[in-house]
């Protein structure tokens, strides 16, 4: 990763009859100028060794980067450390939401063809209506009839979204509930492609946190699973409240960024509620002055669409495409747990924009040196 350094000339304009233009207008022009964060800025050397493939034995057993943004001092613990870094009254925002076995393998009709269908997010529960990604696409047509089991399941493609995303209808004539076990019962937990593994009977239980309870997502809220139900217990008899939210992670933190001036990326869409129980605890808790912790991006994402005027968190329940990059203004958290993500990824830029660029450029180094586990079910820094 590479600083861009901008020189600044006063422009004539910045100067309001003999005087500057009042410092807070100057200030926000020039902190455009000074940061213009470009995709090749986040590239770094990556070796594919560092993907853990695999989860630690037990969760909170992972390796834990330390990162002072004030000092600049970077430490390295183990992850249940963190319950020597709080007390009575801190904040731990959570993101409850759940994988579910999204993958299906099935064939296509006539031909017999073998498919996979990835399932992204229902669009309509009464008509059955699903987004999905398909493969292999140049197969798989508006019409096509897809069948899943012994045909215990079928689909039927209506519409092309993109490349690779179709809408599908299942044709079944359950409720609700009873197509979601049976999706449960014929799908296959999503682990990304870059595992290049078989999904293994672990995967059903550490490929979710263990307070994942919102069925919704295709990828975890990485950051939280390596929280154990012990370290839980002794956070919370140290008196850290634990406060959730509900962020449904789809694949748009996760596509790749196609364009060089990050401003113009467009995020994908995602689905996220914050009950006012949640924005009452971390309203308090920023009153108090206390330490407030997004435990992961994509909690930090849902915090930062939820902002009111006055700088605190607003229950609010609808869709956001808040993309974060540096530079950014974090309103609600202070404290931001997240796992190591690759070169130029959204994720990366989400906590470059908390931790500062620099910083997390030499905490890369500094983990890729040490042979932190990367991705996934990799291993953990916290911000301070």
């Amino acid at each position: 990763m590479q600083t861009v350094k901008v020189t600044l000339h006063l422009h004539p304009d910045f100067l309001v009859f003999g005087h500057f233009m009042p410092y807070t207008i100057f200030y926000l022009l020039f902190k455009q100028l000074l940061y213009i964060m470009k995709l090749s800025q986040f590239k770094f050397a990556f070796n594919e060794s560092l993907i853990a493939k695999h989860p630690t034995d037990a969760r909170d057993e992972s390796k834990l980067m330390v990162i002072n943004r004030s000092t600049g001092k970077i430490e390295h613990k183990k992850f249940s450390d963190i319950l020597g870094m709080f007390s009575d009254r801190d904040v731990m925002i959570l993101n409850n939401t759940k994988v579910f076995p999204a993958r299906l393998y099935g064939s296509k009709e006539k031909t017999g063809a073998k498919i996979e269908v990835f399932l992204l997010r229902e669009l309509n529960k009464e008509m059955k209506l699903w987004d999905v990604l398909v493969d292999p696409a140049r197969k798989i047509r508006v019409g096509n009839k897809l069948y899943f089991g012994n045909d215990d399941l079928v689909a039927e493609v209506v519409d092309n979204t993109t490349s690779r995303g179709r809408t599908i209808r299942f044709l079944f004539d359950g409720t609700d509930e009873e197509l979601r076990k049976l999706i449960d019962k014929l799908g296959e937990m999503p682990l990304p492609k870059y595992m290049d593994r078989a999904v293994e009977k672990i995967d059903k239980e550490r490929f979710n946190t263990i307070f994942a309870s919102k069925v919704g997502a295709v990828i975890p809220p990485t950051a939280g699973l390596h929280f154990s139900r012990e370290l839980m217990m002794r956070l919370e008899i140290k008196g850290v409240k634990f406060a959730e939210l509900t962020l449904h992670n789809g694949l748009g933190s996760f596509r790749t960024v196609e364009v060089e001036d990050l401003t113009k990326h467009k995020m994908d869409s995602e689905f996220y509620d914050i009950p006012q129980e949640t924005t009452d605890v971390v309203n308090t808790a920023i009153n108090e002055k206390r330490k407030i912790v997004a435990v992961g991006n994509s909690v930090m994402r849902a915090l930062e669409s939820s902002v009111s005027s006055a700088d605190k968190l607003n229950p609010l329940s609808g869709w956001t495409d808040k993309f974060l990059f540096p530079p950014h203004d974090f309103k609600i958290a202070n404290v931001l747990i997240s796992n190591f993500h690759p070169p130029e990824s959204t994720l990366l830029m989400a906590t470059a924009a908390f931790a500062g660029f620099e910083l997390l450029e030499e905490a890369y180094n500094e983990a890729i040196k040490k042979k932190y586990r990367f991705l996934a079910y990799g291993d953990a820094m916290i911000i301070i």
